[in-house]
C-alpha cells in the first residue's frame, strides 16, 4: 500500500493507541484511499469511557476562564488552519471547496459562542418569602455539568455539527466520547488534535471511530455517560432513545423541509435563495428544502424559473472552485434516490430535470408527485425538491403539516395575518419568516418536533442540556 496514505488509530486518553484492525477511507468522488482509519471495539470504548471518568474530575473543577479559554484557542487556532480544514472536507465528504470553507467559518464562530456562553453559566435566585414557610430563608441555583456525554455526529457537517456538540459540553465543563460518522472521521481527528493544542486535559476529549453496533452501543449503554447527544436518522435515534435508560438524550433526526409561497409575493428574488435551499452540498442538509407549495397563481411561473436556475449549478470535483454539485456520499444512497424518483414516476409525476449517473445525483426537480411518494413523505437527504400549487392557505399549511418531520418550515408572503398564522399552525421546531427553511445560525435555539427529534441545539440551549441544575437554600434562622 502506498506509505503516503495516512494510518489514523483511535485518540484516547489525548494520544494515539494502535487499534486491532483499520479500514480504508474512501473519497466519495474519486473513489480512491484516502486513509486507514481505526476501527473501535466494545473493549476500546470502555477504556475510553473509564479515561473520560477521570478527565471528567479534572473539567468539573475548572474555572470558567480557562474553559472560555480552550474554547477561544480552538477558534483561533481553526481560523489560522481553515484552508487546510475545508480541504479535509472536500476529500472526506465530497463536500464543494466553496461550500467547505463556509462550513469551517460557521465552526469558527460556534467554538467562539461556546467560549462566551462559558462565562455566562449562571443560575438564579428564588424569591423564598414569596411562601410563608419560606420566611427567613435564601435559595439560588447552579448549574454543574453531567459528566460524559457521548457525543454520536453525522457526515454532512461534520466540523460544525461536531462544534455544536464539543462546544456547549466543554462550556459546561463536561469530558466528550466523539464517535465520528464512518465516513468523516478525518476532520473529529483534525479537531481533536486542535484542542490537544489549545490545552484540553488529556482525556477530556476521545474519538471512537467504529460501527454503531459495537462502540455506539456501548457508549449508549453505560451508565457512566450522562447524556447522549446524536444527529441522524430518525430509526437510530429511536434506538438509542429505547436503550439509553435514565441518561438524558438529545436527538436532531431526520426532516422533509416544507416551504409555502404565498399569493401575491414576488418571486423574482427569492428563486436563487429557493434553490440554493433545495441543493446546497447535494441536499444532504437537515434542514434541506425538499418541498415547495406554491399559491396556484404563482406555480407555473414559479417552476420555470425554479427548473432554469437549477439546470445552471455545476457539477464537477468538490476541489474545483466553481463546483455546485459533486458525488453523493455513497453509491447505495444514489441507488435508493434513483428507485425514489422510479417510484414518483410510476406514480405519475413529472420529472422536469435532474436523475442519477453514476455516483452523481443531478439537482432534480419533480412535480405532480402524489404525497406518499417517497420522495415527498421521506427525507431524500439527496438534491431532489418537490413543488406543488394550492389553492388555499388552509390547505398549504395542512400539507406541510402532513409529514412525520417536523424540524424547520419557512414562508414567504406579504399578508401579516397569514404569517401569524403560520407561527402558530406549522408544527415544526422553527419557523422562518419570508425566507426558506434552510436558515439557521449557531446560537439559535435548533431541534425538532415529532420524528425530527427531542431537545435543542445551538450553543446557549445545548450547554443547559448538558448541565444539571442544583437548589441551594441557606436557613438564616438557625
Amino acid at each position: 500500500m502506498n506509505q503516503t496514505i495516512p494510518k489514523k488509530p483511535l485518540y484516547i486518553a489525548g494520544g494515539a493507541k494502535e487499534a486491532s484492525s483499520y479500514k480504508q477511507l474512501r473519497s466519495p468522488h474519486t473513489g480512491e484511499v484516502i486513509a486507514e482509519v481505526a476501527i473501535g471495539t466494545r473493549e476500546d470504548m470502555k477504556a475510553a469511557i473509564d479515561h473520560a471518568e477521570e478527565a471528567a474530575k479534572v473539567m468539573a473543577k475548572m474555572p470558567a476562564h480557562k474553559r472560555a479559554a480552550i474554547l477561544q484557542n480552538v477558534s483561533l487556532l481553526l481560523k489560522e488552519r481553515k484552508e487546510e480544514a475545508a480541504r479535509i472536507l472536500a476529500l472526506e465528504a465530497a463536500k464543494p471547496i466553496a461550500v467547505a470553507r463556509g462550513e469551517i467559518a460557521r465552526t469558527i464562530e460556534t467554538y467562539q459562542f461556546s467560549a462566551d456562553e462559558a462565562r455566562r453559566i449562571h443560575g438564579e435566585t428564588i424569591p423564598m418569602d414569596a411562601s410563608a414557610m419560606g420566611e427567613n430563608r435564601i435559595a439560588y441555583t447552579v448549574r454543574q455539568p453531567l459528566g460524559i456525554v457521548g457525543a454520536i455526529t453525522p457526515f454532512n457537517f461534520p466540523f460544525n455539527l461536531v462544534a455544536h456538540k464539543l462546544g456547549p459540553a466543554f462550556a459546561a465543563g463536561n469530558a466528550v466520547i466523539l464517535k465520528p460518522a464512518d465516513q468523516t472521521p478525518l476532520s473529529a481527528y483534525f479537531i481533536a488534535d486542535l484542542f490537544a493544542e489549545a490545552g484540553l486535559p488529556a482525556g477530556a476529549l476521545q474519538v471512537i471511530p467504529g460501527p454503531g453496533s459495537e462502540v455506539g452501543d456501548e457508549l449508549v449503554c453505560d451508565d457512566r455517560v450522562k447524556i447522549i447527544t446524536f444527529t441522524g436518522s430518525p430509526e437510530v435515534g429511536k434506538t438509542i432513545r429505547a436503550k439509553a435508560g435514565l441518561k438524558r438524550v438529545v436527538l436532531e433526526l431526520g426532516s422533509n423541509s416544507g416551504l409555502i409561497i404565498d399569493e401575491g409575493f414576488d418571486i423574482e428574488p427569492i428563486i436563487k435563495r429557493t434553490v440554493t435551499g433545495a441543493f446546497t452540498f447535494m441536499g444532504q442538509v437537515c434542514i434541506s428544502l425538499q418541498r415547495i407549495y406554491v399559491h396556484r397563481s404563482l406555480y407555473d411561473s414559479f417552476v420555470e424559473k425554479f427548473v432554469a436556475e437549477t439546470k445552471k449549478l455545476r457539477i464537477g470535483d468538490p476541489l474545483d472552485e466553481t463546483t455546485d454539485i459533486a458525488a453523493l456520499i455513497s453509491q447505495k444512497d444514489v441507488e435508493r434516490i434513483a428507485s425514489w424518483i422510479e417510484e414518483a414516476e410510476t406514480l405519475g409525476a413529472k420529472v422536469l430535470t435532474g436523475g442519477t449517473e453514476g455516483n452523481i445525483v443531478k439537482p432534480t426537480v419533480i412535480v405532480d408527485v402524489p404525497p406518499h411518494a417517497k420522495v415527498s413523505c421521506q427525507e431524500t437527504f439527496a438534491p431532489v425538491v418537490v413543488i406543488s400549487p394550492f389553492d388555499t392557505f388552509d390547505e398549504a399549511i395542512e400539507a406541510v403539516n402532513d409529514s412525520r418531520y417536523g424540524l424547520q418550515a419557512g414562508i414567504y408572503t406579504n399578508n401579516m395575518e397569514h404569517a401569524f398564522e403560520a407561527a402558530e399552525r406549522l408544527e415544526v421546531g422553527g419557523v422562518m419568516i419570508n425566507d426558506f427553511p434552510t436558515f439557521r445560525v449557531d446560537h439559535m435555539p435548533y431541534g425538532g418536533v415529532k420524528e425530527s427529534g427531542v431537545g435543542r441545539e445551538g450553543i446557549k440551549y445545548a450547554t443547559e442540556e448538558m448541565t444539571e441544575m442544583k437548589l441551594v437554600c441557606f436557613n438564616r434562622n438557625k
